[in-house]
């Protein structure tokens, strides 16, 4: 009879210490100001225990009062939260979460002028490149580009092929403007130039219509290209003059 008071003693004690050990679950869900929740790691320091929350934010982790919560992510800031018993009691337990916003500085666009197709032997280094005006002129006026058809003859006899030879000159002068600017800004123009504002635009066609001068601005020597962009400013300025008589 002792025996098995005993036995039941034991069965019972054992019972309600197992029963003890096991945590509560405390059912939460992290906030993060609009941000993505999905994939937020929640470890519970104390008893190494984790979780991890789903793409609505929701978790479920074992936990007791005291324990502490590290809450991790890569696009937030960790937080640590001890656990009271009125988290246990609530029907969920809420966690704002902070993003980490990730702010550059500066922005530095350096142009390499020695890496490019042909640098990189993408294209062969002797290969002929053409604008668009120019691809467009090639093929209808040259057999090469065309040697299945009659297009060149046609394009001929219909003035296409005139016709986009002016666009191809046009585009050259349109570069030739863009190399210009991009070397001289506007207030060289009227301040050292003493070409009127009104004028700048219509002194920029001036000087790429000029041979010489647009020579001398392919090769990119900007001293030699602004001894000969004044030369014309003073012949520009004379013809201005004599407009307003």
């Amino acid at each position: 009879m002792v025996r098995l008071r005993f036995l039941f003693l034991l069965v019972f004690t054992t019972a309600a210490v197992a029963h003890g050990s096991v945590s509560p679950e405390l059912k939460g869900m992290v906030n993060g100001d609009g941000f993505n929740v999905d994939g937020i790691y929640i470890i519970n320091l104390a008893t190494e225990k984790a979780a991890i929350t789903d793409g609505e934010g929701y978790f479920v982790i074992p936990g007791l009062a005291g324990d502490t919560l590290l809450f991790s992510s890569v696009q937030y800031k960790s937080r640590r939260i001890v656990l009271m018993e009125e988290d246990f009691a609530k029907g969920l337990f809420f966690v704002k979460m902070t993003p980490i916003m990730n702010q550059l500085n500066e922005v530095v666009i350096r142009r390499y002028d020695n890496i490019n197709a042909v640098s990189l032997g993408i294209i062969p280094e002797n290969q002929i490149s053409y604008t668009p005006a120019e691809r467009k002129y090639a093929t209808a006026s040259s057999g090469k580009m065309n040697p299945m058809g009659f297009d060149p003859l046609i394009n001929f006899l219909s003035g296409r092929t005139a016709m986009l030879k002016k666009e191809m000159k046009v585009e050259k002068k349109e570069f030739f403007i863009k190399e210009l600017e991009s070397m001289f800004d506007r207030s060289h123009f009227v301040d050292k130039l003493k070409i009127p504002a009104d004028y700048v635009k219509g002194f920029e066609y001036y000087a790429v219509d000029n041979d010489r001068f647009t020579v001398i601005l392919e090769s990119k020597n900007k001293v030699i290209t602004e001894f000969l962009l004044g030369e014309l400013a003073v012949k520009y300025n004379e013809i201005i003059a004599c407009e307003n008589e």
